[in-house]
């Protein structure tokens, strides 16, 4: 499984005309392209920043996945408007699943009717840890068990996907090592940190953390 995150600089003010655009023309399109819309989110520390996640089986299915898409009737109709809230979609993630804690992390698709606006109560918080090799082993190791016991345990972990870019017309980040974990809380007010020990050390620059509050149509809720 293949995993992209996605995270948007928007005009100011734009992110819910973005959002409205995309929840009405952008979810269902993907997915009959082939590829799984996971989650979209407003990030609560910058109204200025859209992050979502997509998924594919492989990378060939990407390719072909993507071509169907950016190639088809909805995108051709919908992307200027799209485009016009957008000041860079360039900050992208290529990432596959790491051995923790599942093969497909985010396997859910159900999700609200398009017209729905009731948001979620729930919070998620993405870690993302720039490494060097056997992160994820170590994460595995010693991290997981102090998070479970602290009552935040990953819902889901990824690492970054090596393999070529196969639809460059997307750019994604290149040159890096991450390791990405996600939790949930029910309410934004659960939310807690957890020290870790040993992570400052295998660390190759400073961690950043995403409070992401789901979007009406979000799978991940």
């Amino acid at each position: 499984m293949i995993y992209e995150f996605r995270n948007y600089t928007l005009r100011p003010g734009r992110r819910d005309t973005l959002i409205e655009l995309f929840e009405r023309e952008f979810i269902e399109g993907q997915e009959a392209a082939g590829m799984g819309v996971a989650g979209q989110f407003r990030d609560l520390d910058d109204p200025n920043m859209y992050p979502w996640m997509r998924k594919f089986p492989d990378m060939e299915a990407r390719r072909a996945a993507l071509t169907a898409f950016y190639s088809g009737p909805i995108w051709k109709a919908n992307r200027d408007a799209a485009n016009a809230t957008l000041l860079d979609s360039d900050n992208v993630l290529l990432l596959r699943p790491a051995p923790v804690p599942s093969a497909d992390p985010f396997p859910g698709t159900a999700r609200p009717p398009v017209g729905a606006t009731v948001l979620p109560e729930s919070l998620y918080v993405a870690m993302i840890y720039h490494v060097g090799d056997e992160f994820a082993e170590f994460f595995a190791r010693e991290a997981v068990p102090v998070l479970k016991e602290a009552g935040v345990p990953p819902i889901a972990c990824f690492e970054t996907e090596t393999a070529e870019n196969t639809f460059p017309a997307l750019p994604v980040r290149t040159g890096e090592q991450v390791f990405m974990w996600f939790a949930r809380f029910d309410r934004p007010s659960d939310e807690r940190e957890v020290a870790l020990p040993g992570l400052e050390s295998r660390l190759t620059a400073p961690p950043q953390r995403l409070c992401l509050a789901p979007t009406a149509r979000s799978a991940l809720r």
